[in-house]
This record gives C-alpha cells, sequence and structure tokens, in this order.
C-alpha cells in the first residue's frame, strides 16, 4: 500500500467571502521517485472550514488505489473531528451535535467519509504560518485561489461555518 502524504489548508476572505484551498500529495514510488501534486480551487461566496475540507477531500478523491494517507493540516476544525472522534458521534447521532443541532458543512463531512472510506487515514495538525514548507505553499494556493478571478460557485456555503 503505497504511503501519501497529504498538506492542506483553506481560506476566506470574510467568513463567509471569497475562499480558497491548496493541496499537496506527496508520494515514493517503488523505484525511490517522488511524486507530487498540487491542487487548489477558488469560490466566490464560502468559509474558510468548508474550504479546509474541501482541500483534504479534493486530494482524497485524487487517489485511484487504496493508500494509507497522512492528512497534515493546520485545520484544528479538520483533524479534532477525527482525532477526537466527534465525527464518531455524530455519524451515531445521525449528525447531529451534542446539543441536538445539525453538523455544520454536513454536505463536505459526508463527502469526505466517503473519499476516506478506501484509505487508511491518519490526521496530523500543524500550527500554520509557522515556517512548515508544505503548509505555507498550501496557504500560498489557498489565498491566490480565493484571490482569483475565475472563482466558481459553493452552493452549500449558507449550510455551514
Amino acid at each position: 500500500m503505497a504511503k501519501v502524504f497529504l498538506y492542506s489548508d483553506g481560506s476566506s476572505r470574510g467568513n463567509p467571502g471569497p475562499g480558497g484551498y491548496g493541496t499537496i500529495l506527496k508520494f515514493t514510488d517503488a523505484s525511490q521517485t517522488l511524486h507530487e501534486k498540487e491542487f487548489s480551487a477558488g469560490y466566490e461566496m464560502t468559509t474558510n472550514n468548508r474550504m479546509e475540507l474541501l482541500g483534504v477531500i479534493t486530494g482524497l478523491e485524487a487517489l485511484k488505489y487504496s493508500c494509507e494517507v497522512t492528512v497534515i493540516s493546520d485545520s484544528k476544525y479538520v483533524v479534532d473531528a477525527f482525532n477526537e472522534h466527534w465525527v464518531d458521534s455524530w455519524i451515531k447521532n445521525n449528525f447531529k451535535t451534542a446539543s441536538k443541532k445539525p453538523v455544520k458543512n454536513q454536505d463536505l463531512w459526508k463527502r469526505l467519509l466517503e473519499a476516506k472510506k478506501n484509505h487508511q487515514v491518519t490526521f496530523q495538525w500543524v500550527k500554520g504560518h509557522d515556517g512548515h514548507p508544505e503548509n505555507e505553499r498550501c496557504d500560498e494556493l489557498a489565498t491566490a485561489a480565493a484571490d482569483g478571478d475565475d472563482l466558481l460557485t459553493d452552493t452549500n456555503y449558507a449550510d455551514g461555518v
């Protein structure tokens, strides 16, 4: 099983506002050749949390076969949801929070769960804007996408924060 490192960051200019994500996939093949691929896209009206989620989703959906994936993100929202088992509780409670309110960004959480189901995924938090090379690059990709002229429409942004 290939070992893949997925680095991701999301950005929003206002919350909601124009936003984007940046994602990097890195893996070394059997011949020890390093492969790297970058992804980014911007949206005209979205939220930071949605972009954090979409960055991870995009990376996972790009994988063509089952992999061992380490997701590295500065988003406590994404990392803690798995490492603190919030997602397990949400699934058990039909995507309701402990206070019985609907979980925000359900569409993307469900899409993320679907994208990760064929992989062995672990989540690792890294401090943002602290000199981590891949995190800094993902931030550059995300902010450039948010500031771009070819912004997409995030039709569900009003459902989340």
